[in-house]
């Protein structure tokens, strides 16, 4: 499936909520798809982004590993039917988006949070999904300058 309809579908399901197991699970599954997606684009995305993709599937990666997998009867990630990129940009675009409502929804549940571990899980995931969004940013703005630069040399 195409990277930016697995993450409106994330976007979906977190926007749907539910309790906070739910709402952990649906934090998993975006971070699993946001290191699916960096791993995909170090692998064929354009080599101007390659090393900032590896760092947004490090990050992503860090924020899975504080975060408990989701119930096994969930099925599988949905990172997993993951087939490809599409648009560099949009799905980019997209997956900073899905970054962003992860970071409100762990503030949400850290902010609700009845026990420590919890509240402390969440933080350092909320930290992981930031520094990963930051990731995007950059990555989008190398695109951008990569763009603006290109009709330049065209036009000498």
């Amino acid at each position: 499936m195409d990277a930016v309809r697995l993450i409106v579908l994330s976007r979906r399901a977190l926007a749907a909520g539910g309790g906070v197991p739910d709402l952990l699970a649906e934090v998993w599954q975006a971070q699993a798809l946001a290191q699916a997606i960096g791993s995909r684009l170090t692998l064929v995305g354009p080599p101007h982004l390659r090393e900032e993709a590896t760092v947004l599937s490090d990050l992503a990666g860090r924020g899975i590993c504080v975060l408990d997998r989701p119930p096994l009867d969930s099925g599988e990630p949905r990172a997993a039917r993951l087939t490809e990129l599409g648009d560099t940009r949009a799905c980019l675009m997209h997956l900073g988006g899905l970054l962003g409502d992860v970071g409100i929804a762990l503030v949400g549940i850290a902010c609700a949070a009845e026990d420590e571990a919890t509240y402390w899980s969440c933080v350092e995931a909320i930290d992981a999904a930031d520094e990963a969004r930051d990731r995007v940013r950059d990555m989008l703005r190398k695109l951008a300058d990569r763009e603006a630069a290109s009709p330049r040399r065209e036009a000498v």
